[in-house]
């Protein structure tokens, strides 16, 4: 699944007045609009319950069709009523930021863990009509991606839930940069893992911008946003409340926007 071929578009993902309210009704993204282009990372930074979860979910499909309004287009096609199988098989990939419960089966290998969401595609099946998974080829899939990011320990026939947070949250980003896709949602892509494998997860997502991948980053770690992003977005009660070039910025800064606070005199 090669994802990142040449296209005519340069906006690859537009966002116009998306609004998105809970179970009760409540509103958590209000009037939402932004415009990612292809080759650049756009960081969203908020005190966590701000709307950022909802935007994440929202984009990779998993929101309830009838929380949400607005639209969201992909590369010039309208994927708003679009359901998440058919969205990632567009090209959106989607690292959670909670990874045991939307981005693993803890209870299955790792093998079967690194083809989720695409179990029912080449390379993971074979003969006519793709009825019949290739055992072989998927462990040869997951051994890339175990390398790729040193997941440890390196058995893909280990199941997932014995393997330590930062190592399964290395497995689910291996899996979703893997495909790669036009467009990755991207949530807390570090959390938990040790300082040594921050720069490669880093480095990866880089890698994958520079190819011409949109990257949606969601991130509680400011220092990870600056680095990262061409652009930053910081949200507040669901409303972009200030847009930084993070080069300039400063975690003062950003992080008054994400209160509402005043600096000091």
């Amino acid at each position: 699944m090669e994802f990142l071929q040449p296209a005519t578009w340069a906006e690859a993902l537009q966002i116009n007045g998306l609004t998105v309210k809970d179970y009760q009704g409540v509103t958590r993204l209000d009037n939402f609009t932004l415009t990612i282009d292809r080759g650049e990372i756009v960081g969203v930074a908020g005190v966590e319950g701000n709307g950022q979860s909802e935007l994440v979910e929202a984009l990779a499909g998993l929101a309830a069709p009838g929380s949400l309004a607005g639209t969201i287009v992909l590369l010039g096609e309208d994927v708003t009523r679009l359901p998440a199988r058919a969205r990632r098989e567009r090209g959106i990939a989607h690292v959670p930021e909670d990874r045991e419960r939307r981005g693993l089966v803890l209870d299955f290998d790792l093998a079967e863990n690194s083809i989720l969401g695409d179990h029912y595609r080449r390379p993971a099946v074979r003969g006519p009509g793709g009825v019949w998974l290739d055992r072989a080829a998927i462990r040869r899939r997951a051994m890339e991606l175990i390398a790729g990011f040193d997941v440890r320990p390196p058995a893909p026939r280990l199941p997932a839930r014995a393997l330590s947070g930062g190592n399964q949250q290395k497995l689910v980003v291996a899996r979703e940069v893997g495909l790669p896709p036009r467009l990755l949602l991207v949530a807390r892509p570090t959390r938990g893992i040790d300082v040594g494998a921050v720069e490669l997860v880093h480095r990866r997502l880089v890698e994958l911008r520079d190819r011409g991948c949109a990257i949606l980053l969601v991130s509680s770690e400011l220092e990870e946003v600056k680095a990262l992003a061409d652009r930053l977005l910081v949200l507040r009660q669901g409303k972009i409340a200030a847009e930084l070039d993070p080069a300039r910025a400063t975690l003062e800064e950003i992080g008054l926007h994400m209160t509402g606070g005043e600096r000091a005199a």
